[in-house]
């Protein structure tokens, strides 16, 4: 059957056996492929209800023509009867990274934060593409997740992201552009050698094509094989987490009990499941080592580009990589305004109300400091004062969280701790209005 509204609409049905009651946005470059998707689209919704179809335009700004890219969607939506947005990414080739990364990484994040609730991103990515992806994670030398490539369906923001056309070859794309005289733009980017994805397309898949002309559907159902294997080792890795896992984190006895691969499998899963991008195969042999083989009092760090991996009393923990440690800020409680601790560390604030952990009458300027050694808190009328490592490493506080705890100072007098201690000279009494520390975003301390 050559591709049309029907193929179309049973791709969806593939995709979400509630289809017809779904949102759609399409991704539309102005290139072929999505111009294809967005006519059947259109076709399949023609008497729907307009309002659960649209279709946005990310210009990247990388070529000197990408603004009449963007006007000839526009032009073409308008025809169509779609609504549509452009997203102007303004990107800046940046030197030692991949351009084709960069341009990828930004319009998908533009693409999540303007879907709603429940919406699907349609993107036009066909067998071909698909095999291209196969051959590219191949050369890299990826794992299965790399060679299952491009999955049918995603989440992606607040929805999620649908590949309809994967069971679809370039040449039926372009024998119904042809049969519908859409017109389309061609990118140089696309054909370029100095890409991979140009070269493969003018250098490689040609001469492949006459050799194996099945070629994109074989390597489509071996991303397909993987692809089960991929969801055969999450489950793997989700039962060995039963007996692994403490809370987020991960019991280093626990993971020293499983086979080698069974522990790399578990923690390239458990880095997954914390939402980061797992290292390298080799980065995460040299994280399994550094964690398991070291001396039981050592905290060994294993850091790569998107994480960090830390090991404290037994345990692994699993985060972005942590910022520099802010400078003294000025806290104004009456304006409700807070503290920006670095990605990852949350906002700090004083919120006033009643009851309140701290009395109101206290000594302005309040400041956030951070820790420079000698700190000392008394967390109860009825408790000895001790030393802020002393109370730290009683809760268990984590060592890399320590220099980042907000300490809240009225003049040199010491008031609270993030929101975990207030020093007894200043607590409010029982049931009184009073100032509450609020730290919103905390991230695991203990």
């Amino acid at each position: 059957m050559a591709f049309g509204a029907q193929r179309l609409a049973a791709a969806l049905a593939e995709l979400d056996a509630g289809w017809r009651d779904a949102r759609f946005c399409v991704a539309l470059s102005g290139g072929i492929d999505s111009v294809v998707l967005l006519h059947a689209m259109q076709a399949l919704w023609h008497g729907g209800d307009p309002g659960s179809l649209r279709a946005v335009h990310a210009d990247h700004g990388l070529q000197a023509p990408s603004r009449d890219w963007a006007d000839h969607c526009r032009s073409l939506c308008a025809g169509l009867g779609v609504p549509f947005q452009t997203v102007e990414l303004g990107l800046v080739a940046e030197s030692g990274t991949s351009i084709e990364a960069q341009a990828r990484e930004a319009r998908y994040a533009a693409f999540a934060s303007l879907l709603q609730d429940g919406e699907w991103l349609l993107t036009a990515h066909h067998r071909d593409d698909q095999l291209e992806t196969v051959l590219i994670q191949l050369m890299r030398g990826a794992g299965v997740a790399g060679l299952a490539a491009m999955p049918a369906r995603a989440p992606l923001g607040q929805g999620w992201h649908g590949r309809p056309l994967l069971g679809v070859d370039r040449a039926e794309i372009a024998a119904y552009a042809a049969a519908h005289a859409l017109p389309f733009q061609r990118d140089p980017m696309n054909e370029s050698p100095r890409f991979d994805r140009g070269w493969l397309r003018t250098e490689v898949l040609p001469r492949l094509r006459a050799r194996w002309p099945a070629a994109a559907a074989t390597a489509a159902r071996s991303a397909s094989h993987f692809a089960q294997a991929g969801r055969l080792l999450a489950e793997l890795a989700a039962a060995d987490a039963q007996g692994v896992a403490d809370g987020a984190r991960l019991s280093v006895i626990g993971l020293s009990r499983l086979s080698r691969d069974r522990q790399a499998n578990l923690l390239r899963w458990w880095i997954h499941e914390r939402g980061l991008r797992p290292p390298p195969a080799a980065r995460l042999e040299s994280a399994l080592a550094a964690m398991l083989l070291a001396r039981e009092d050592a905290q060994p760090l294993v850091r790569w580009p998107d994480g960090e991996i830390r090991r404290y009393r037994g345990r692994l923990y699993a985060m972005r990589p942590l910022p520099a440690v802010p400078r003294t800020a000025v806290l104004a409680p009456d304006d409700g305004s807070g503290i920006a601790l670095g990605a990852g560390c949350g906002e700090f604030t004083l919120v006033g109300g009643n009851p309140g952990r701290i009395r109101a009458e206290l000594p302005d300027p309040l400041e956030v400091r951070f820790r420079s050694g000698g700190e000392s808190l008394q967390p109860a009328p009825a408790r000895p004062r001790k030393r802020l490592k002393d109370l730290c490493q009683e809760a268990g506080i984590v060592p890399w969280m320590r220099p980042r705890l907000p300490l809240v100072y009225a003049g040199d007098r010491l008031v609270a701790v993030g929101d975990l201690w207030v020093e007894a000279e200043f607590q409010a009494a029982p049931g009184t209005p009073g100032l509450t520390p609020s730290w919103q975003g905390r991230p695991e301390l203990f």
